[in-house]
């Protein structure tokens, strides 16, 4: 598939890693064109078989995305109504990216704020440099709330507490503390944030799809059951995956290369990343 017919969005295919580079200058403000061509890439990402993991990154070394456009909020309608019955179109568009079977991470080197920072919520993992990326939801000091997804998605990640510090607070969040919050999965050195993100997509990129996809299917599909009921939910994705010719393949070519063996199994982790094997 060719992504060239984006103007803000500059999306290049690597061995089944899409990378997404976000460049809305000055300050890659998540504005009614970024908007669309988030959906549009979304739907096109989603449809793409040769795709596998998808990393969001900013062309601008100081703006992951700054937020939402504060003047498309202003012209949303005020009038009292009763309560929703379906998602905004930026709800729906950030539900593409967290429910599609893909993985989607977030490599951020600047300020992700307000929207910017509930595209990262939404996505699967999220990477940020140590010293430069910095992430809050500042809406409260403009008399409005995180209305993208924040005031659901982060209590979730982080808990109610900390959650609410961040969305009252209003303030910048560094990368470390968003690491020791469970904000962010890592905070890392500038210099090593790429090449880790790089192993990491390109790493799971050449694991069967089918698995990929159960095994995120089965993490989300647990999400607000109790144990038991959460645990037919895994048992249920175990069973679709064990069922495929990846797995069949990858399980003889694991025992073939040795494992189960002292000396394979001492090294497991250290074993070059290997290309997926198309789907039959």
């Amino acid at each position: 598939m060719s992504y060239v017919d984006y103007r803000l969005l500059k999306t290049s295919v690597d061995r089944g890693v899409a990378t997404v580079v976000i460049d809305n200058p000055p300050i890659n403000l998540f504005d009614m064109p970024l908007m669309e061509e988030m959906i549009r890439l979304g739907q096109d990402l989603k449809a793409d078989n040769d795709v596998r993991v998808i990393v969001f990154e900013s062309a601008d070394p100081d703006f992951f995305i700054a937020h939402a456009d504060i003047t498309l909020i202003q012209q949303l309608p005020v009038e009292a109504t009763g309560a929703p019955t379906e998602l905004s179109f930026f709800h729906e568009m950030l539900e593409t990216f967290r429910t599609m079977p893909k993985v989607t991470i977030g490599k951020v080197e600047g300020r992700a704020r307000g929207g910017g920072s509930e595209l990262l919520l939404a996505l699967d993992m999220r990477f940020a440099a140590l010293g430069k990326a910095c992430f809050s939801q500042p809406e409260v000091m403009v008399g409005i709330i995180p209305g993208g997804g924040g005031c659901v998605r982060l209590p979730r990640l982080i808990g109610r507490g900390r959650a609410l510090e961040i969305a009252l607070g209003c303030d910048d969040l560094s990368a470390e503390m968003a690491e020791r919050y469970g904000y962010i999965n890592r905070a890392l050195p500038p210099a090593e944030l790429e090449p880790f993100v790089t192993r990491l997509a390109h790493r799971i990129a050449s694991f069967p799809p089918e698995a990929v996809a159960l095994a995120k299917a089965a993490v989300d599909g647990g999400e607000g059951r109790t144990i038991p009921e959460a645990l037919l939910v895994e048992q249920h994705c175990f069973d679709n995956a064990l069922a495929t010719q990846a797995a069949r393949d990858g399980m003889q070519a694991f025992m073939d290369m040795g494992g189960q063996t002292r000396e394979v199994e001492l090294e497991l982790s250290d074993a070059p990343d290997k290309p997926a094997k198309p789907s039959t």
